[in-house]
């Protein structure tokens, strides 16, 4: 705890600007107004998703302290607008939804926005679409105060569901307006998640190109790289091989390496062979010499995806050189369901279920009731007891349905048999995809 709280005093001071025997003055935190204690819980979460590891330990000991010193401020300390926006910052920041409770329930000065507390509280609840249109308009009132960014950011978010392009112009706001911060951060993430449930392919390329650029190094970075491979394998076909190049140009190749193992595995699960063959050959290509383990890897997820090409043997042999000790649960799953995919396509058929034991019924090959009796000669015999003398008890003729049933039994077996494996495959591929 020391040592948190020597590193809590060494940002306190680089955010308030203080030298460093300054740093002393700032260790009793419950002489500090919260707008001093919030720039200090600012600078540390920008630091977060600027890539330092360290700093979300930091961190929850900054939200526990600002906790409690607005807990046990006086009254009047929220006579100062700074600090009631601090403390509305705080419960957009992940602090205590109870404490923005307690501090209105104080409110008797009137010091704190009602409407902006109100549709926080519901926020934070989970009700934000019943004040989603109440959001908006804060949010463009308060676009240029202190919690505007904040308030954009939490508006666009509700607004997402409901109105995509216009929750995408909050997002801008917001990011605009806190470069460098973890506002910005969480505003182009979520910008690439809306344009990819939405389908906006060139915006969401674009918001993914501003990411890899500012915070490759942020914690939530993988999250970004799960966006980014979900947006390029569902609309693969509005996406340049050189876009998704270009974009990740700017990570190193192990980075780069993982997205495009991402990529494959995905696209072969959703049975797109040539993105997966293509992020697969680029994984590859990364790979010290090729036949490493991320190699192999790379090859086993193009192999999976070439079960349904032409090149079924390659494919095969792809498959079987990657070891199923050194594949995780979920690719051994996928790993067997390739193979029985691949052995059902290469068995032979059995010769039983192709033969045609009974007459085709063609068209006019059986007369009606009525036919029959419009057209049978005086004295005919009706169909079937041609040479059987009168008297004599006549054998059925069987049934041309009953033949063909008990000639097609072995052909509905396999039928039975093959949806049951490939239901169970698509159940398993559908896990897979989400």
């Amino acid at each position: 705890m020391a040592r948190i709280q020597h590193r809590h005093r060494l940002a306190l001071a680089l955010t308030l600007g203080m030298s460093m025997p300054g740093i002393a003055g700032a260790e009793d935190a419950d002489s500090l107004p919260p707008y001093k204690m919030l720039r200090s819980l600012e600078f540390i979460q920008d630091s977060v998703v600027a890539g330092d590891s360290s700093a979300g330990e930091m961190q929850r000991f900054m939200l526990a302290t600002i906790d409690e010193r607005l807990r046990t401020a006086d009254k009047s300390t929220f006579d100062d607008s700074r600090n009631v926006d601090a403390a509305l910052i705080y419960a957009m920041s992940g602090g205590n939804p109870a404490t923005l409770e307690f501090l209105m329930s104080r409110d008797l000065n009137g010091n704190f926005d009602n409407r902006v507390a109100d549709v926080l509280r519901k926020y934070l609840n989970g009700k934000g679409l019943l004040v989603v249109n109440t959001l908006s308009d804060i949010a463009r009132e308060y676009r240029d105060k202190k919690i505007g960014p904040y308030i954009s950011l939490v508006a666009a978010n509700v607004m997402s569901s409901k109105n995509p392009k216009a929750a995408l112009k909050l997002y801008d706001w917001a990011r605009l307006t806190s470069p460098g911060t973890i506002v910005e951060e969480s505003a182009l993430r979520r910008s690439l998640a809306l344009c990819t449930d939405s389908g906006m392919v060139p915006e969401g390329l674009a918001y993914a190109q501003r990411y890899t650029r500012r915070f490759l190094h942020s914690p939530y970075a993988s999250q970004f790289a799960n966006l980014f491979v979900q947006l390029v394998v569902d609309h693969n076909a509005e996406v340049k091989q050189e876009d998704i190049v270009d974009i990740l140009s700017f990570m190193d190749p192990p980075r780069q390496r993982e997205i495009y193992l991402r990529m494959a595995r995905r696209a072969a699960i959703a049975g797109k062979a040539d993105l997966a063959a293509l992020a697969s050959g680029r994984a590859q290509a990364i790979s010290n010499d090729g036949g490493d383990a991320f190699g192999a890897l790379a090859g086993f997820y193009g192999g999976v995806a070439g079960v349904s090409t032409p090149e079924l043997g390659t494919a095969v042999r792809n498959i079987d050189q990657m070891p199923a000790g050194e594949l995780n649960v979920q690719d051994r799953a996928l790993r067997d369901a390739a193979k029985v995919v691949a052995d059902e396509i290469l068995r032979a058929p059995d010769p039983s279920s192709l033969t045609q034991v009974s007459p085709l019924n063609l068209p006019n090959q059986d007369n009606t009731e009525h036919d029959a009796a419009v057209t049978k000669p005086p004295g005919a015999k009706p169909p079937g007891t041609a040479g059987v003398e009168e008297g004599a008890p006549a054998k059925a003729a069987p049934a041309p349905e009953e033949g063909r049933q008990e000639a097609d039994s072995s052909f509905n077996a396999f039928v039975t048999t093959s949806r049951s494996k490939l239901d169970a495959i698509d159940g398993l591929l559908k896990q897979e995809s989400h």
